[in-house]
């Protein structure tokens, strides 16, 4: 994917489905109607994931807590999604087992047995089942022993978010669509009251483009009210945006494969701390805010209550010190008469403007191509376009393999091969961004080249996730990778001194002094 080409076919009269939002609802729309074979636009007015979707907890999951609450269809739904996701996915997808300690045999046989239902909704798409075990001296270490009398092991799946998102747009530009970073829609048009094209901004550029489409779908998440202003006849989509951040810590916290499940905190929260890309994981809070950005930041209370809950349960107890990087994302939230974030679905919504402008809110990373599919097929229903099927259920994503691929690189299936194979020819490709992890310059430039990264937050933070998983380390590199990517682009000294110093600050946010 090269965005220069992209901006080159973006010239055209018209397209079928035009999709606002680069996170998971927009690129499963887009993945979905291009392979149903409609012309397919998709723009985002930043990068692909920069907002949610590059920071959830990691999880693909049907939510134990719903069914607690009894919210069966969700849970069946989301549990056969995870499971499809994974076989067509496995280079970005696989299953993760989660360890419930439990001090007391009651609440082991209570969580063991609703686990054991839990399991059996996915039908043939279960992971594991689902074990009890009565002596859980050693079942998961790091834990103490008093908290862990007793223990429940299920599991769930885990993926990597902006990777993911980088390989859905691949996978719809392999099918023939048209996805554009930066891009931002300025103007909706309107032909009899009805919104029937858009007016683009090129970010990069200022190059402006004004584009018809059939179908227009705003899948901006928290962001929608900006598009929502454009169209006079939206009166009625409300989200409630609610915060949740996630803690990166050493492994040496929880030396296990599995991963530490608290189903019910002081709070009544749910907390994870899980093994990920070889760091621990630990997430997440839930926490209403009224202010929306792409770059959220933690409040101190979230840290600490992070921090206290997971020292109840560690032997090794982390401080602030030991946080290696603290990440917050926004939900997009289906507003409702509940007045606790907590208690909100994770449900998704579709509207239908006056307009015609088909608006798709909530949600989560679990189900995002069962919501692109039934967006689609009620767009079909109100006319919007001609009449087709959905392909997605059992498509295999790009660079899909079952092959055992090193670590670093096996985010990227088959085309890892290609990374070697430029590492192999220049000994600049094949050295480390950084001495302590094993990230290259080849992978820098195959996310220029090849995964439309403009910016150095872009590599760092979403191609290579080296923000999230050490953001002082992401710091120590950053003028270096600034260096390269300048060269690439061909920024003059103050263009890339000012990248740069963007990317300085963002890092800042993410360390903890």
């Amino acid at each position: 994917m090269q965005r220069a080409i992209q901006i080159e076919k973006l010239q055209t009269d018209s397209f079928d489905v035009l999709i606002i939002g680069g996170g998971a609802s927009g690129l499963g729309l887009a993945l979905d109607a291009t392979t149903r074979g409609y012309k397919t636009l998709l723009v985002e007015a930043r990068d692909f994931t920069q907002g949610t979707s590059s920071r959830s907890t990691k999880l693909l999951h049907g939510g134990v807590r719903y069914l607690a609450q009894g919210n069966f269809a969700l849970v069946y739904e989301a549990l056969h999604e995870r499971g499809a996701l994974i076989q067509n996915a496995p280079h970005l997808c696989a299953p993760q087992g989660f360890v419930i300690p439990c001090a007391h045999l009651g609440s082991a046989l209570f969580y063991g047995l609703g686990l054991k239902f839990y399991a059996f909704m996915a039908g043939k798409l279960q992971l594991h089942s689902t074990n009890i075990f009565f002596r859980a001296q050693g079942v998961l270490p790091g834990v103490q022993a008093e908290k862990c009398q007793h223990a429940v092991c299920y599991y769930d799946g885990q993926f990597d978010d902006a990777r993911l998102g980088i390989t859905l747009c691949a996978s719809a530009h392999e099918h023939g669509a048209l996805l554009l970073n930066y891009m931002e829609v300025i103007q909706l048009l309107h032909e009899n009251d009805r919104v029937c094209g858009v007016v683009l901004q090129d970010q990069l550029t200022q190059q402006q483009f004004k584009l018809k489409a059939k179908c227009i779908i705003n899948a901006t998440g928290v962001f929608t009210n900006t598009i929502n202003k454009l169209d006079p006849s939206t009166t009625e989509n409300n989200i409630t945006p609610s915060q949740g951040i996630h803690l990166v810590l050493d492994p040496k916290f929880l030396p296990s494969k599995h991963a530490l499940m608290v189903p019910k905190t002081s709070d009544g929260r749910v907390l994870f701390a899980i093994p990920w890309h070889e760091k621990l994981l630990v997430g997440t809070t839930d926490t209403p805010v009224q202010t929306i950005a792409y770059n959220p930041k933690p409040l101190q209370e979230e840290i600490n209550f992070l921090l206290s809950t997971l020292q109840e349960y560690l032997i090794l107890k982390p401080t602030r010190k030991d946080i290696l990087s603290v990440f917050a994302g926004l939900r997009p939230l289906i507003t409702s008469k509940q007045t606790a974030t907590k208690n909100l679905s994770r449900s998704h919504k579709i509207t239908i403007a006056p307009s015609g402008l088909v608006h798709l809110n909530g949600g989560k990373w679990t189900t995002y191509r069962a919501m692109a599919e039934e967006t689609l097929d009620m767009c079909i229903q109100k006319g919007f376009l001609e009449p087709t099927t959905c392909q997605t259920r059992t498509l295999k994503l790009h660079g899909y393999t079952q092959e055992s691929l090193e670590a670093r690189l096996k985010v990227y299936g088959t085309d890892a091969h290609l990374i070697q194979e430029l590492e192999a020819k220049d000994a600049k490709l094949a050295s480390k961004l950084h001495p302590n992890y094993p990230y290259t310059y080849a992978q820098v430039l195959w996310a220029l080249d090849q995964e439309m990264a403009y910016s150095l937050e872009d590599v760092l933070s979403r191609r290579i996730r080296l923000l999230f998983l050490d953001a002082r380390a992401s710091l120590e590199c950053a003028r270096d990778v600034g260096d390269f990517i300048g060269a690439y682009w061909g920024w003059d000294t103050d263009k890339k001194e000012a990248e740069i110093a963007t990317f300085e600050a963002l890092a800042q946010q993410h360390i903890l002094e």
